[in-house]
Parts: C-alpha cells; sequence; structure tokens
C-alpha cells in the first residue's frame, strides 16, 4: 500500500477508501493482512490518478471497465496532459523493467514534444522522484540504473546528430565537463553536453569520478577553460568548501579558466572562491552560455 502511495502520488488511505467503496481493487493479503497489490493494478491506479488529477470522479471512473478505462485516458492524452501520462508510465516501466513500454511512452511524447522539452518536463521531474522513492525504499538502485540507461540512449542518439551536422564551432570557450570523485550521477551532466553542443561549443566530456589532480592537465589546452561539474552526492556538505578551495589552488590559480558549479550538494557552499560560479538550475547555467 505504502508503495502504491509513493508511486501514485494517491494517498494511502484515498486508496483504502476507493477500494471499500468502489472495489477498485481485489488485493490480496498476507496472514498479517498487509495488502499486495499486482503490477496490473499498479497501472490501473496510475490511469485512475491521471483521470482524477484533470478532473475526472473517482465515482465516474470507477463505473469503467477495463478497456474504457485505457480508452479515456487516451482521449484525455494531449500535449498539455502529456507529461503527466508519461511520467506514470516511465514510473510503471522502470518499476518493471519493461523496455518496451518507455519506448513507446517516448515515442507518443516526441509526437508533440521537443526533446529539449521532454528532458525539462518529463525526464528531470522523473529523476527527482527516483530520488525520493529510493529514499522511501519503494524502489531500489537498480531501478534508477535502469531507467537512467535508457534515459541516456536517448541523449546520446540526440547528440550524435547534432555531431552530424555541419556547424561552425565556437573556439572562444572550451567546456570541460566532470563529475568529482565518488560522483557517478552523470545525467544531469550529460543533458549540458547536449545544450552546449546545441549551441555550437567545443566539449570535453570527462564523466564520472575524476580526481582534482587529473584535471590539472587539462590546464594548458586552451586559453579560456570553463570546467562544468554536477554535485548531486558529492562533494558532502562538510567537504565541499574544502573541494573548491583544492580546484582552486590546482587548477584555477593563475588562469583566466573558471569552474561552474550546479547540482543539490551546492546548497551546502558557504564560500565562492575567484573563477568559481553556482547556479541553481540547468536553465539558469544556459543562459549564462
Amino acid at each position: 500500500m505504502k508503495d502504491l502511495e509513493n508511486l501514485s502520488g494517491i494517498k494511502a488511505h484515498t486508496i483504502r477508501i476507493w477500494e471499500k467503496r468502489y472495489e477498485i481493487f481485489t488485493p490480496d493479503r498476507n496472514e498479517n493482512n498487509v495488502r499486495s497489490y499486482t503490477s496490473e493494478e499498479l497501472q490501473k491506479l496510475l490511469n485512475i490518478a491521471f483521470l482524477n488529477r484533470f478532473g475526472y470522479k473517482i465515482s465516474k471512473i470507477a463505473q469503467l471497465n477495463e478497456s474504457q478505462l485505457v480508452q479515456l485516458v487516451q482521449q484525455t492524452y494531449s500535449q498539455k496532459t502529456s507529461a503527466t501520462l508519461a511520467l506514470s508510465e516511465f514510473k510503471l516501466a522502470m518499476f518493471n523493467f519493461d523496455t518496451e513500454l518507455f519506448h513507446k511512452a517516448y515515442n507518443q511524447l516526441k509526437e508533440v514534444k521537443t526533446f529539449d522539452a521532454i528532458f525539462f518536463d518529463v525526464f528531470i521531474p522523473l529523476l527527482d522522484e527516483i530520488g525520493l522513492l529510493w529514499q522511501t525504499a519503494t524502489l531500489k538502485p537498480v531501478h534508477e540504473h535502469f531507467i537512467s540507461s535508457l534515459v541516456k540512449q536517448k541523449l546520446f542518439f540526440e547528440m550524435e546528430n547534432l555531431y552530424l551536422k555541419v556547424k561552425d564551432v565556437k573556439e572562444d570557450r572550451l567546456f570541460v565537463l566532470f563529475l568529482p570523485l565518488n560522483e557517478i550521477h552523470e545525467l544531469g551532466l550529460l543533458f549540458l553536453q547536449y545544450q552546449l553542443l546545441k549551441r555550437d561549443y567545443r566539449v570535453v566530456f570527462l564523466g564520472e569520478s575524476v580526481p582534482v589532480e587529473d584535471l590539472q592537465f587539462m590546464v594548458d589546452i586552451h586559453p579560456n577553460l570553463v570546467f562544468v561539474s554536477y554535485f548531486t552526492v558529492q562533494p558532502s556538505a562538510s567537504e565541499i568548501d574544502n573541494y573548491l578551495s583544492q580546484f582552486s589552488d590546482l587548477v584555477l590559480k593563475e588562469t583566466s579558466h573558471e569552474l561552474w558549479v550546479l547540482g543539490q550538494q551546492t546548497q551546502y557552499i558557504s564560500k565562492l572562491n575567484a573563477g568559481i560560479q553556482q547556479f541553481m538550475s540547468i536553465q539558469e547555467l544556459l543562459h549564462q552560455v
């Protein structure tokens, strides 16, 4: 029941009322009277939650059979509602390790949204929600790895298309994208790479878990380097100021290079050294480019 609440956004108390009053589910119960639900029941609840969120009353929804429910969801689907429905379908695909459902939902979205809009409107909220679901033990790291790999595939496809296009590369700055030591969450950084390539900038992507010392080898490859890093879980709150000071001393000192940082951990920064900028979101950073 708690998992259903976390995945659907519908309170457990409300789900119990719907079960009792409208008999929308018939969950199994163990010897301790704990309810358990099938994947089909999760999908049904996600469809009900979608319709309810867009104004349909549960008393009316409960009268529909399975095919009518799905048909009404499809009829309600529009450019305005596509992100909400896709978010539910991506969560279901993740929960069931269903690659086909992921691609089906994604292709449906592509009919009404650009890739940028899909990433901002769906993938970022999905990844934020995954973090919360992981904290409540609704999902395991393997679920995150599964869905992240599928999102990465879409990013790589879009970037490959950019590389194939003829363009005038901007040479005034070179962006070096990396994650700090023990940081492995690279989706945000990959999306930044895609956005920078769209803007015709040269990008060196170093990926996850890069020691500061190794970045010293980059300082002479271009007169104006912009290092960009995404702090999701590392450096820790107690170490982030020391990390930035070390970066400043080893990489930025006596150069015109810069470091741009963003991500959840940046909230713990108490002091920014010269040449270091903090951004609250990907959108804010892109406005600086």
